[in-house]
């Protein structure tokens, strides 16, 4: 399976300018723990919920900062075409927990550790769902003899 059929789409940006306070809008209005900086299409850095309530409240900064003082610049990402196994070892090798992914150097999505479990219960599913409609069928138990 292909990471854009697992991600979410669209990724929720804002440019390096825009207020912390107007970060954690976006976060509270998409259910949603990070935000992508993007300037000019291009991936700056990321803002986490963690950052702004270590980076900046904590930090002492103003709900009007901007930011691009509390972002992460160095962000993990993948690329839109990999196939799933590449982000499951990417989040095993990162310790994140969301990874933008990229079209060449466009954000076209945001895979989290949340979509990749999501993927492992319905392919759990899947599998144990004939399973689960023959225990349905037969009570536990012993097979049942049947009269010849």
């Amino acid at each position: 399976m292909r990471i854009s059929e697992a991600m979410s789409t669209p990724a929720v940006a804002l440019p390096p300018g825009a207020s912390l306070a107007e970060a954690a809008r976006k976060m509270d209005e998409y259910g949603i723990g990070s935000v992508l900086v993007v300037d000019d299409g291009a991936l700056r850095g990321i803002v986490t919920d963690r950052d702004l309530a270590v980076r900046g409240l904590s930090g002492g900064l103003d709900r009007e900062a901007r930011v691009d003082t509390v972002m992460s610049p160095q962000v993990v990402t993948v690329d839109v075409a990999d196939d799933v196994h590449v982000a499951y070892r990417t989040f095993r090798g990162s310790g994140v927990r969301r990874l933008p992914v990229l079209d060449g150097h466009r954000v076209v999505g945001m895979l989290t550790v949340d979509d990749l479990l999501l993927d492992v219960f319905q392919r759990l599913a899947d599998l144990l769902g004939p399973v689960a409609w023959s225990i349905l069928e037969e009570p536990p138990g012993p097979p049942s003899a049947t009269p010849v």
